[in-house]
């Protein structure tokens, strides 16, 4: 990822609601959320919702697929992934030691069998 993009995309999330949304999404993976459920979710009107969500689309966080009459909206996992390793790749120097506690934190998300 190039600086200028980590940029664009942080900046995307550099606002509560769109914060919220994202995070939200990511919690809901992989079926993803009609748009109507978000705005109601998160409490902010339709019109407000379909704005945030065309700025993280834009910043290739979030991606919608139309299904009949609705727009389901999916977080980008790749590249939420990209995001944090171009913020971590230079972790402590290499320092495995200390990056350590960093690491556990990021692998107790994952916990096998467990939705």
């Amino acid at each position: 990822m190039e600086i200028k993009h980590a940029t664009i995309v942080l900046a995307a999330l550099a606002q509560e609601t769109r914060l919220q949304t994202f995070r939200y999404l990511v919690s809901r993976e992989p079926d993803g959320v009609p748009a109507g459920e978000l705005a109601r979710h998160i409490d902010v009107p339709q019109n407000t919702m379909s704005a945030h969500l065309a700025t993280l689309a834009r910043a290739g966080l979030v991606r919608g697929e139309r299904h009949s009459r609705s727009i389901i909206y999916r977080a980008d996992l790749p590249a939420l992934r990209e995001l944090i390793t171009f913020l971590l790749k230079d972790c402590c120097g290499g320092a495995p030691d200390i990056c350590a506690p960093l690491a556990a934190d990021l692998t107790a998300c994952y916990q096998p069998g467990v939705k």
